[in-house]
């Protein structure tokens, strides 16, 4: 599941250009395309090879499993907390610096994990990635809207840009698998540098990007980082710190409400709320992640740990379960635009709800055919549900702020993948109660995703096609 295919691009609607953010040759929309596909395949791609490198990573590091967690949370939360002002900052600055910025930080963060002497070395590194990364996803859509003022030639644009996050997420497990048997984990990192060359030479030719004077909720901004930070915190180490940690996050998430109930213009306008389909709709979203993303970390450990499988067959365990991705996104994008968003929403809740219950008697000595295939709903369900989910968002707000409703979306899936890490992380613990783990998470996303199956029933039951 790539992120969504709208970004957040501001809240004012009269764009001011600035011809100073311009290059120094003619815009040609198909390298600005091409560029702004590689940024968001190489931020996709970062989310999804880290997984089957874990154990290595742990090995090599002198690591335990929540060390494992934080090599994967550093870069989500950065990305979903960051991504709530980035789109705001974009519009500022302009896409093509924002875009190139944002770029040079992740390549310039990936040497540095490569080059990771330690642990904490590392996990600096990936929050600095994710950090970056929640620059490039809006500034590269945004590059894409720009390039092709034409709604029809737009609409294409943005479908061939998408096959960038769902082609990185497929790839993912299988690139990282094949590093890290072939050569080493350090090269899940290194392997970044020479696409993000490519995506900081191709907009050289990209013509002026536009300003937008949006303002910024840097209080509020910063309240929801403490708070997502401190509630990682909580559940992946416990004890007295994490109960400590709980306590500031609970301070820093009232804050963070009181703050945008009165800020003018917040970064998550609480009043987006009180409509049940946008309401409905992130639930359901962050729902899908936990599901997805939650088992796409515990099953890379299961692999390896339980089953002692190496990275590289680990990573191809995943094709089977992601390979359909880009098809399936396409489908269901189709059957929203004929049907609207409910049907495509529940067939994909329900899918993704099955596949859960069907992992759940897998152990060490179920069939590779039998469990490849049992995986196969999860990305299955995953994909037909993302696009309507997506749709019936934007189609319940007015047009100015459907860019911010769908940052708010966007940011809430990654918070909820973050967090399903660390839950699911210390739940499966060490071997010796690592099933019995892996069935409870199980068992915590599939009624996530049945709740939020019934909540799209009721809030959707009227909703036309188109919105």
């Amino acid at each position: 599941m790539a992120p969504d295919l709208t970004a957040r691009t501001g809240q004012l609607p009269s764009p001011a250009r600035n011809m100073g953010d311009t290059a120094r040759r003619p815009a040609t929309p198909g390298r600005t395309l091409a560029a702004a596909l590689l940024g968001f395949f190489l931020i996709t791609l970062d989310a999804s090879v880290v997984n089957v490198a874990l154990p290595a990573i742990g090995s090599d590091l002198h690591g335990g499993l929540s060390a494992m967690q934080w090599v994967v949370d550093g870069y989500t939360l950065a990305f979903a907390a960051l991504m709530l002002s980035t789109g705001a900052l974009s519009d500022r600055i302009g896409a093509g610096r924002a875009f190139t910025g944002g770029v040079a930080v992740f390549a310039a963060a990936s040497l540095a994990c490569g080059a990771a002497p330690g642990l904490g070395p590392l996990v600096g590194a990936r929050v600095l990635q994710g950090a970056a990364a929640s620059v490039v996803l809006p500034s590269s859509l945004a590059l894409v809207r720009q390039a092709y003022p034409d709604a029809a030639r737009r609409a294409r644009a943005i479908s061939l840009w998408a096959v960038g996050g769902s082609s990185a997420i497929a790839l993912g497990p299988v690139v990282g698998g094949a590093l890290t048997t072939a050569w080493n984990w350090r090269g899940i990192f290194l392997v970044n540098l020479p696409v993000a060359i490519v995506a900081l030479l191709l907009p050289d030719r990209t013509g002026p990007t536009e300003r937008r004077r949006v303002p910024l909720d840097v209080p509020g901004q910063l309240t929801a980082v403490l708070a997502l930070a401190t509630l990682t915190f909580a559940v992946v180490e416990g004890g007295e710190a994490g109960w400590g940690a709980a306590g500031v996050a609970v301070a820093a998430t009232a804050g963070f409400f009181v703050i945008e109930s009165r800020h003018p213009h917040p970064v998550v306008p609480l009043g987006l709320f009180r409509n049940r389909v946008v309401t409905v709709s992130i639930a359901a979203g962050a729902a899908l992640s936990v599901g997805f993303f939650g088992m796409f970390f515990v099953l890379g450990l299961f692999f390896q740990e339980l089953r002692g499988q190496s990275a590289l067959t680990a990573g191809l365990m995943f094709v089977p379960m992601t390979m359909l991705i880009s098809t399936v996104n396409v489908v269901s994008g189709r059957v929203t635009n004929r049907y609207g968003p409910r049907l495509p929403m529940l067939v994909g809740q329900l899918v993704m709800v099955a596949g859960l219950l069907l992992l759940l008697p897998v152990d060490a000595d179920t069939p590779v055919a039998l469990l490849a295939a049992a995986m196969v709903p999860l990305g299955l369900g995953g994909a037909l549900a993302v696009p309507p989910l997506t749709a019936a968002t934007m189609g319940a707000v007015p047009a100015e702020r459907a860019g911010l409703a769908a940052g708010v979306l966007n940011a809430g899936r990654q918070v909820a993948g973050a967090l399903s890490v660390a839950l699911f992380g210390t739940l499966v613990g060490d071997r010796s109660h690592f099933l019995a783990g892996m069935r409870l998470s199980l068992l915590i996303a599939a009624a996530l995703v049945s709740l939020t199956a019934v909540a799209t029933a009721a809030a959707l039951r009227a909703t036309p096609a188109g919105g």
